[in-house]
């Protein structure tokens, strides 16, 4: 049986205080004590903006015609069913037989826990390589998420060379690593693998975290590169959310006694800071997942990517308190202090052609934050679907909004 959704103690934490709420406020309304169930003067400090205020006149008067006792069992109701619900979706997927079974692509390098993985091991020899670089949280095959649904074949049936960064859990081999060291380490070694099998330079793809790997090896190794591709990149991580950005770091700045001595940030505690940037968001779609027919093709798409959610990895202490502390924190990024082997990555630097995707509706990845990267590049093109983020490899819409384009600017700049 599964054990998503991760962290499931924190989303049934979350749906008991939400929809319980509403069970502890009505009481209070009834008798007064609630702030918005008067006439109060939203400039004394009783309603926290005017909209908010005209919210809670609407509700007041429409509670007005309502009889308290039905009132108070139609919501204990509501709140049985919604907890009913999630918790008949929750076990659906729990319980499904759906399993991913495409077959793993050729390995041409490996190191520690780190792979290399070649997408067109039967391409043409001078078919363009692309070295694709996933996020260190999140494994790889989101990539290749089904057979219909696969960015990385994709691009090989376009007559690309697509090879993909694995890099799984950190084992015994990653202990202590930080993030020069699987940039300027493990991931400059896998770009001489790619490098070997290439008739000229290669093109550089990263998606998310992975997009600031990429840029910080593309400073590198500049002369090595056709191109740069930067895929819902992150960079100013104070452009929107600021406290939510400034609470992870200082969460983390607590945290740092325990995930030293643990050596490892766990996969749930990774995710829970996932759950911070839309702590509804898997309730949501729990309760419209228990509605569907589990043998129809909706609900298999659901189970596929619902499973690549919760195969996350846990990440080394070192790498996420800098990602936490020094990205999310201070904006390292954006106020030029962070560094790759002693050297401050500097997109200024950075003269290559680049493609900037960045997803109109992505969650994840703030679009502000995303385009001031792309700003700061001397040679960068955007491009702006209107997609989220998981969405712009795994949509429907994705191949011709993303994919595409993308294969369109890879076939100028080779």
């Amino acid at each position: 049986m599964r054990t998503g959704p991760r962290p499931l103690p924190l989303h049934l934490t979350t749906a008991l205080m939400i929809w319980n709420s509403s069970l502890a406020a009505w009481p209070l309304w009834k008798s007064g004590s609630l702030p918005w169930s008067q006439d109060q003067d939203p400039d004394q400090g009783q309603a926290s903006a005017p909209q908010e205020a005209e919210r809670a006149a609407r509700l007041r008067e429409a509670l007005e015609k309502v009889d308290p006792e039905a009132f108070g069992k139609a919501l204990q109701a509501q709140v049985n069913e919604r907890l009913e619900g999630l918790l008949d979706g929750i076990e659906t997927y729990r319980k499904h037989d759906y399993s991913r079974d495409l077959p793993e692509m050729p390995l041409l390098w490996q190191e520690g826990s780190t792979r290399l993985l070649d997408y067109a091991p039967a391409a043409k020899p001078d078919a363009p390589v692309l070295l694709v670089v996933p996020s260190l949280v999140n494994r790889y095959y989101v990539l290749d998420l089904e057979e219909d649904r696969s960015f990385l074949r994709w691009l090989a049936a376009q007559g690309f060379r697509p090879l993909v960064i694995d890099w799984d859990a950190p084992g015994e081999a990653e202990k202590g690593f930080t993030l020069t060291d699987y940039i300027a380490g493990r991931l400059e070694t896998a770009l001489d693998v790619a490098l070997e099998g290439a008739k000229g330079p290669v093109f550089l793809l990263g998606y998310c975290m992975g997009g600031l790997f990429t840029l910080a090896l593309a400073q590198r190794r500049q002369r090595d590169l056709a191109g740069l591709v930067l895929m819902a990149t992150p960079w100013n991580f104070h452009a929107e959310q600021e406290e939510v950005s400034r609470f992870a770091g200082l969460q983390a700045g607590f945290l740092s006694p325990l995930l030293q001595g643990l050596g490892m940030m766990p996969t749930d505690m990774v995710q829970s800071y996932f759950a911070l940037l839309d702590p509804l968001s898997v309730l949501k779609k729990f309760l419209a997942f228990g509605r569907l027919d589990a043998s129809s093709e909706k609900a298999r798409r659901f189970m596929a990517l619902e499973d690549w959610l919760n195969d996350g990895v846990p990440l080394t202490a070192p790498v996420a308190l800098e990602c936490l502390m020094g990205w999310y924190g201070a904006n390292e990024t954006a106020a030029g202090l962070w560094r790759i082997a002693g050297h401050p990555v500097d997109p200024s630097e950075v003269t290559l052609p680049t493609l900037a995707l960045i997803p109109e509706n992505d969650r994840i990845v703030p679009p502000a934050s995303a385009r001031a990267l792309a700003e700061a590049l001397p040679d960068c093109e955007i491009v702006q679907p209107a997609l989220g983020h998981i969405g712009m490899v795994v949509a429907g819409r994705g191949q011709e909004l993303v994919w595409e384009p993308l294969a369109a600017w890879l076939r100028a700049k080779g």
